[in-house]
């Protein structure tokens, strides 16, 4: 099943709309665009267009995505990209009505978010300290879990840091997030430390550079690839490599559990929501009282491991 050109046609024009008006962000329009294309090939199985697409037909969609075993999640997902679609083709008046208006979202599983112990990110940014081919990987590696750790950025936030936000050794990191919005984030020692050093490699790195003729790079951890900075992808691959390395379950680490880890550890520590969900760059604290559930579920775990009431008898 593959959409028609029609099809093709009402999905670029939306993506472009909302990067220019909403100024929606790379990865939402991709998980857009992936969205309606799935949308679309079912709809062209059934000799149908967007135009002509009813409440039934978008139903019949749901059922079809619940029976392939997708999660609550990816199917609200997906009903929230048809809906958003439909409003943008009435408000262009490509069509009279907007067929997914009323359909209730299934809705998602709360599953409180996985995190890791002050221990176990210990032990992530000793490996980094440690991991890696060169001198330069092994700073560079450093400052990459040091920010990510005393900032709480999101993967893509970090890895396409521009080097102007890091200069002068500041005390505040300007990070620009979803939409366009920005924030300030204090840094700690440490990770102002690693970012010292790296920045003095960076910079012998981008004069050699020059000397060959080559523009210098606009981003903190450059790469050669064409978006010139490393990668979602090869941070994922090298902080499950420093998981490893430091004996933790690779399973449980990734970019965002020391995003969580840091927002965890926070309020452990005695930090308020409204803090973290500026620091986080929550739109809304709601987002950020998860925390709160996760910091309640390991206050129980603590008391029925360690309380000597809780312990079975013999």
């Amino acid at each position: 099943m593959t959409p028609t050109h029609d099809h093709l046609r009402w999905i670029s024009t939306f993506l472009d709309a909302q990067a220019a008006e909403l100024g929606a962000a790379n990865n939402t329009q991709l998980a857009y665009a992936r969205d309606l294309k799935d949308f679309a090939g079912w709809l062209s199985g059934k000799s149908v267009g967007f135009d002509a697409a009813s409440r039934d037909d978008v139903e019949a969609y749901l059922i079809y995505c619940d029976a392939q075993g997708l999660a609550k999640s990816t199917r609200a997902r997906r009903l929230s990209a048809i809906k958003q679609l439909y409003r943008f083709g009435f408000e262009e008046g490509w069509r009279e009505d907007n067929p997914a208006i009323q359909i209730a979202g299934p809705g998602k599983d709360k599953r409180l978010p996985k995190t890791l112990s002050m221990a176990e990110v210990d032990g992530l940014l000793v490996s980094a300290r440690e991991v890696g081919r060169s001198k330069s990987d092994r700073v560079r590696n450093t400052c990459l879990m040091e920010l990510l750790y005393a900032t709480g950025m999101r993967v893509s936030e970090l890895v396409s840091l521009p080097v102007a936000a890091a200069r002068g050794n500041p005390r505040m990191l300007l990070i620009r997030g979803k939409g366009d919005k920005e924030r300030m984030v204090p840094l700690s020692p440490p990770a102002r430390d690693a970012l010292v050093v790296w920045l003095e490699l960076w910079q012998e790195t981008q004069d050699a550079a020059r000397l060959k003729g080559k523009a210098a790079s606009r981003f903190l951890f450059p790469s050669r690839g064409k978006e010139g900075h490393l990668t979602r992808h090869r941070f994922y691959i090298l902080i499950k490599e420093l998981a490893v390395h430091a004996g933790v379950s690779p399973a449980k680490v990734t970019p965002h559990t020391l995003r969580h880890a840091f927002a965890t550890h926070l309020l452990e520590n005695g930090a308020d929501l409204r803090s973290i969900q500026t620091l986080l760059g929550h739109a809304d604290v709601a987002t950020t009282e998860i925390y709160t559930h996760v910091l309640e579920a390991r206050l129980q775990e603590l008391v029925l491991t360690h309380h000597p009431l809780a312990k079975d008898k013999d």
